[in-house]
């Protein structure tokens, strides 16, 4: 088998190259030191939540880009824990850069649950009396969670081309996390709809429906 041997000094390349470039074929004889692409999701803005009121994300703030330039934007949400027992996390969209969050929405919320105590504490339900409809209040991400220490929850919400002035803007949403609204539960909770608006939306925000973030990691990706 044949060894191919490559020496950098033959190549045209940069000698400022930085942590993370790699070598990229920038003609059929020569190459230089490039930024690497990124994968499906580029990171775009990470917020670490720490006895947070709420956490924000809005065009042009904070390097945040919430715009055309991507056609789906996702917030990854990974170990969210309430201040306050039984707390609601939850979410709503502005159309005028954060100055209000109250954007009338439509949503289906379903849920599978199991209960510590097994039994038959199991089972696959609608949830209507956590959907949205029409209404400008913040949306139901994760219900009822408890505060515990060793408790959270985790999960993905996914905006479909928030920029587009046309359409309704449509959003999913998957969450796992410790439901202790009457005991406990593991629960999976499914959710989507959209804002009913043909405006922008540029802005997300997060809180709980009582009391702070106590603890969390929100991150915002884009893909085209």
């Amino acid at each position: 088998m044949a060894i191919t041997t490559l020496n950098l000094r033959a190549l045209n390349r940069s000698d400022t190259a930085t942590s993370g470039q790699v070598i990229t074929t920038t003609s059929a004889t020569a190459a230089d030191f490039q930024d690497a692409a990124g994968g499906y999701w580029n990171l775009i803005k990470s917020i670490t939540a720490s006895s947070s009121a709420t956490v924000s994300f809005v065009n042009g703030t904070s390097d945040v880009v919430i715009d055309s330039t991507y056609k789906q934007y996702m917030i990854r949400m990974t170990n969210v824990h309430p201040a306050t027992d039984g707390a609601d996390l939850t979410f709503n969209g502005s159309i005028d850069t954060g100055s209000n969050y109250n954007v009338a929405k439509m949503s289906s919320v379903y849920a599978t649950y199991h209960r510590e105590g097994d039994a038959a504490e199991a089972g696959h339900q609608y949830r209507g009396t956590e959907d949205s409809t029409l209404a400008t209040a913040f949306a139901e991400l994760m219900m009822h969670q408890s505060n515990d220490n060793d408790s959270s929850g985790s999960g993905t919400l996914i905006f479909y081309e928030p920029s587009n002035t046309t359409f309704v803007k449509y959003f999913s949403g998957d969450t796992l996390f410790f439901d202790n609204s009457s005991a406990p539960y593991a629960k999976f909770a499914s959710m989507g709809g959209y804002f009913n608006t043909a405006s922008a939306i540029d802005a997300f925000q997060f809180k709980y429906s009582s009391g702070n973030i106590d603890a969390g990691e929100f991150k915002l990706y884009g893909a085209t």
